[in-house]
């Protein structure tokens, strides 16, 4: 027996993307009354939709090639589907307030706390709540996150990712574009806005599992990743 919790946003019309990004619009293609030849019902039902969106829309993974120019042609349908079924655990940052960044020794003493040891090959997920705090808010865009050097001291852990619930994995302003691209040099990746890491915290290790479409020459994809754990 084995319990999956989702750990997925929902991908909608309008919702939520990083600045510059393109806009999610989903809209009915064709329809089951359209194919039938019916003209008179009162409702219509889609049979296929038309989805409009960006790779790094919702809960999605970075390619390496997303990092920066020295990773071109290291695209999403390159990378080892080893890196995206992994083992995981779940560290608590709850208490990480706006902006706020996680350093190394936070990350050391969140494995303590949790009883918990980072593996090679391992996904470690950070759940700060921000999800759940700030979704379709004004805060937002302003989550915690992590910084360069704890990004440099996870890749040192030859991590295969590392996850979070917002909408970047470091912060603005405060070195997110070397987060990136520290992913890239030391060849591991992150995911982005995940839901219900709260559902996690302090239940161990589980596998993790977060496959990407294989989108030819993609720096990145959305995912419908999920934690599994075993009863």
């Amino acid at each position: 027996m084995f319990e999956i919790i989702d750990l997925s946003q929902e991908i909608f019309s309008g919702m939520p993307v990083y600045k510059g990004l393109p806009e999610v619009k989903i809209t009915m293609h064709s329809s089951h009354e359209e194919w039938e030849g019916i003209t008179n019902s009162d409702i219509v039902s889609p049979s296929v939709n038309r989805l409009e969106l960006g790779e790094h829309t919702g809960t999605h993974v970075d390619a390496l090639n997303h990092m920066g120019r020295q990773n071109r042609g290291q695209s999403i349908e390159t990378m080892p589907l080893s890196m995206f079924y992994t083992e995981g655990i779940c560290l608590d940052f709850s208490h990480k307030g706006i902006r706020e960044l996680i350093e190394p020794s936070e990350i050391e003493e969140a494995c303590i706390k949790a009883g918990e040891e980072i593996k090679k090959g391992d996904t470690i997920l950070l759940y700060t709540d921000h999800y759940r705090k700030a979704f379709g808010e004004e805060n937002w865009i302003n989550g915690p996150g992590v910084s360069p050097a704890a990004a440099r001291w996870l890749g040192n852990q030859h991590i295969a990712a590392f996850g979070v619930e917002t909408m970047s994995p470091g912060v603005s302003g405060l070195g997110n574009k070397e987060v990136h691209a520290i992913c890239g040099e030391l060849g591991f990746t992150h995911y982005e806005n995940m839901i219900n890491l709260h559902l996690l915290v302090g239940r161990g290790r589980f596998r993790f599992i977060g496959l990407p479409l294989k989108i030819r020459g993609g720096t990145g994809s959305p995912v419908r990743a999920v934690a599994v754990f075993e009863r």
